[in-house]
């Protein structure tokens, strides 16, 4: 299926000029037209209240704010335009405890660096085709942290095994 960003509006927060250079580039290449550009959290944050964007793509390591300080900023202030946007988060240390902290803090997606700009236009169409609910509780804000697979069995008969997942006993 081929996709029209042309609409899309987003911003990238990136401190380092050869990065933001790739995504900017790649983002031009899928067709996106809008492309903000911030260099840390702090003007990441500015520029997502000035601009308004439909998607934030940002490095997690920067100083002096870093990426998941201003997800917190987005997620948690009842004031926020749209608390809701979703934010891919990209990071050279792609370790589980990482991804597991990206999701906690409300990141929709998690892209490893370095990556192609193939991968970048995976991440935003998987935005677009499975968007995730956004869930507002006591300890989180952001969207909805369970991948769910679609399974076509439905009522009760989705907690029975289906026969080839039976076990067998040498009884």
């Amino acid at each position: 299926m081929a996709y029209d960003f042309s609409k899309l509006s987003v911003l990238v927060v990136e401190d380092l000029q050869p990065m933001m250079d790739v995504v900017t580039t790649a983002l031009d290449y899928l067709g996106v037209k809008k492309i903000y550009t911030a260099r840390d959290g702090e003007e990441g944050y500015a520029a997502f209240n000035k601009y308004k964007p439909d998607l934030i793509i940002t490095d997690w390591l920067m100083e002096p704010v870093d990426g998941l300080e201003m997800v917190r900023w987005i997620r948690q202030n009842k004031l926020s335009h749209n608390r809701m946007v979703p934010i891919v988060v990209m990071t050279g240390y792609s370790a589980s405890r990482r991804v597991a902290d990206a999701r906690d803090t409300g990141v929709t997606e998690f892209l490893a660096k370095p990556f192609t700009a193939a991968q970048l236009c995976s991440r935003i169409t998987h935005i677009v085709d499975k968007p995730r609910d956004f869930i507002e509780a006591e300890e989180f804000i952001g969207p909805d942290r369970r991948r769910r697979k679609e399974d076509d069995r439905n009522g009760p008969e989705r907690r029975h095994r289906m026969p080839h997942e039976t076990w067998h006993s040498s009884s």
